[in-house]
């Protein structure tokens, strides 16, 4: 019997020459393109860094969490990895103080401040964003079209 599949695939060698940054330099990245963003806490009750709160958030959502619980989740189960880039004073924030935080933060000013993050890692990666509209998609499914339009809201 054979040994198994053998994949050409191993065989080739791909190089990709990306200029990628380190974590504490994506890190102070989005510190300064998140500045802009007033921490809505009173001062005597931050146990956790905003800063914390906002990557944790933004990282977690990226990697499919969909509540304040897959953002503390997401937390607890990266926290080795977190900590090399993070502060966390006082460890992973819980699901409510993600959700009070999140809440009471100016929607319009975190909206306009992840674009502009968003956009710094398009030119630096040389990638191209494609934004899809929640009713184009929805559009498509209903009518099972071949072409899906996208814009950019």
């Amino acid at each position: 019997m054979g040994g198994g599949f053998n994949s050409t695939c191993s065989k080739r060698q791909t190089k990709l020459n990306l200029n990628l940054p380190s974590a504490t330099a994506l890190t102070e990245q989005m510190q300064s393109y998140f500045s802009e963003i007033e921490d809505p806490r009173v001062q005597r009750t931050r146990s956790h860094l905003l800063t914390d709160i906002l990557i944790i958030g933004i990282l977690s959502v990226i990697a499919g969490g969909k509540g304040w619980e897959d953002m503390e989740n997401y937390g607890l189960s990266k926290f080795d990895w977190l900590r090399e880039f993070l502060a966390l004073p006082s460890g992973i924030p819980c699901a409510d103080t993600f959700r009070r935080v999140f809440e009471r933060i100016n929607p319009q000013v975190f909206e306009r401040c992840f674009q502009r993050w968003v956009q710094s890692i398009v030119k630096t990666m040389g990638a191209q964003v494609i934004p899809i509209d929640g009713k184009t998609q929805a559009r498509f499914l209903r009518q099972r079209a071949a072409d899906i339009s996208v814009a950019f809201a």
